[in-house]
């Protein structure tokens, strides 16, 4: 890969630090004041989303179904807002450990590029368990919607630029801007969700983990999160480290800058794995232009900003994890590369 390079210089700005919890994943009661998080009740929801109606699902996946809802907030003067209410299958892939991790994470952290936690549901009724959270409605999807080669109206590339800043200046503050650090761990397409000015917000924190406490460099866990996207050395070892979700990070940026999926079976072999597929093209600046998402509005000056956040991401994809910069570095270098696009 072609070297890496740094635009931040100087002393790094000290943060207004969150005070740490005992465990992320210990009692979310602990933490309900912190962010005044709404205990609703599971007929509560069941009417905020019509009976939890087909016509209002936002999507599903292993851990259940997302619907659409709507919420009152107050009642003088009357208000009412839209919502996304996750439904947790009782058999699904995000239990309840994972579920009271999302709701401490969530109910601790306050950021603009994290999504807001409203409130939660937790309760047993004749059919089982029920484990719901409620979300701010995000709009505009996921970030791998518009990737997806369905999408024809596809993202142009400065709301890319835009996205991946966003991300950036979230993980930052997960790993560098409180008393504690929180290791995302899933950091992908999917898990980055767009609200209705294009702001990009980190979303689905069921797999995240506390960091290394002082005098630890990593924290040893089982392999989880999807495949295409964990760093080597953390798939190698089950090391866990804040430089995993910047190995994360990287991926996606090529993923902005080719409108790829990190892995794509129904492909050719040879392109099937996008960090394989790129490689011949990455170094040399006339080819550059191949890998380029063919959705993006062609010109030079698009072609050498995707070259210059190309070398961001391959800061972050360094084999060697302490070589990787911090987020807040990596926050630093695509503004720069934001700020000129900008400009011209």
């Amino acid at each position: 890969m072609m070297s890496c390079f740094k635009f931040c210089n100087g002393e790094e700005k000290e943060n207004a630090k969150t005070p740490k919890p005992k465990s992320v994943e210990s009692s979310f009661s602990s933490h309900n004041g912190s962010r005044n998080l709404k205990a609703f009740t599971f007929l509560e929801l069941k009417q905020a989303t019509n009976n939890f109606s087909n016509s209002g699902k936002l999507g599903e996946g292993g851990f259940g179904s997302v619907f659409k809802g709507v919420i009152k907030i107050s009642d003088d003067p009357p208000r009412k807002i839209d919502v996304a209410v996750k439904q947790l299958l009782r058999k699904g892939l995000q239990g309840h450990k994972e579920w009271v991790t999302e709701v401490n994470v969530l109910g601790i952290v306050d950021h603009p590029n994290l999504v807001k936690l409203v409130g939660f549901c937790a309760e047993d009724d004749e059919r089982g368990i029920q484990r719901l959270l409620v979300y701010e409605c995000m709009p505009n999807g996921s970030v791998n919607d518009h990737l997806s080669i369905r999408s024809v109206n596809s993202l142009p590339w400065a709301i890319r630029l835009r996205i991946a800043l966003d991300t950036a200046r979230g993980l930052a503050y997960l790993h560098e801007e409180m008393d504690f650090q929180i290791i995302f761990r899933d950091f992908k397409s999917s898990n980055i969700l767009l609200d209705e000015n294009w702001n990009a917000k980190l979303s689905d924190f069921g797999l995240a983990r506390l960091g290394p406490t002082e005098g630890l460099t990593h924290v040893s866990t089982a392999v989880v999160g999807t495949m295409g996207y964990a760093a080597p050395e953390y798939i190698r070892t089950g090391h866990l480290t804040s430089k995993s979700d910047v190995w994360s990070y990287g991926v996606f940026l090529y993923e902005l800058i080719t409108g790829r999926r990190p892995l794509e079976r129904n492909r050719p072999k040879n392109e099937q794995k996008l960090l394989e597929w790129i490689q011949p093209y990455i170094s040399d600046g006339k080819k550059f232009q191949q890998i380029l998402d063919p959705r993006i509005e062609r010109g030079t000056q698009v072609l050498k900003s995707a070259q210059k956040l190309s070398l961001v991401a391959n800061c972050c994809l360094t084999r060697l994890p302490k070589k990787r910069p911090k987020m807040s570095e990596i926050t630093e270098m695509v503004r720069e590369v934001a700020v000129v696009e900008a400009s011209t």
